[in-house]
């Protein structure tokens, strides 16, 4: 586990092409082992953690879009992502935030910020869309480095880059897009 460790810290570390690359190494850790219902979701430890079954509903939605998903550990000391989605030889990493009740998604994006870039809210609750598209708006103003954010509401799949979110129509379009799902 410790050098699993060493390699997810080495990631706050690089950008660009290097960032990649050392996903790309993380996924091939010998530590990682199939579901056996799924060999698409692939994990390292963690099943006991009392995120697991969140992650792991997120994980089968990933794969229902065609991703490969990799569940990452979480080494103590280390804030780390909790995924690496894999899909036609892109990879990116995402941080889990499964929204329940009616608390300010804002909040919950926000405790990504210096943990992961890409964020994924697995949405298991009916949720304001124009409250949504605002929180996500903002979400990006705050954070420089924030580069996307996912939804999975249902069977949708929703992705919501810094260049959408911070475009005029972006509100009205996403309420209108959201909505009707």
């Amino acid at each position: 586990m410790n050098d699993i460790a060493k390699q997810l810290a080495r990631l706050h570390e690089l950008e660009g092409a290097e960032f990649v690359v050392q996903l790309k190494s993380i996924t091939a850790h010998e530590g990682f082992h199939p579901l056996p219902d799924n060999p698409c979701i692939l994990t390292m430890g963690g099943e006991k953690s009392e995120d697991y079954d969140n992650q792991l509903d997120a994980a089968r939605k990933a794969v229902a879009c065609g991703y490969r998903v990799f569940i990452l550990p979480n080494p103590k000391g280390i804030r780390t992502a909790d995924f690496i989605f894999e899909r036609h030889g892109i990879f990116k990493m995402y941080d889990l935030k499964t929204i329940h009740g009616k608390t300010s998604v804002l909040n919950r994006l926000m405790e990504s910020i210096d943990q992961c870039n890409h964020v994924l809210i697995n949405m298991k609750t009916r949720y304001n869309s124009g409250r949504l598209s605002v929180d996500i708006r903002n979400f990006f103003v705050l954070n420089s480095k924030a580069c996307e954010v996912v939804i999975f509401k249902g069977g949708q799949i929703f992705s919501i880059t810094r260049i959408n979110a911070l475009e005029k129509g972006f509100l009205r379009a996403f309420r209108k897009k959201y909505g009707k799902n």
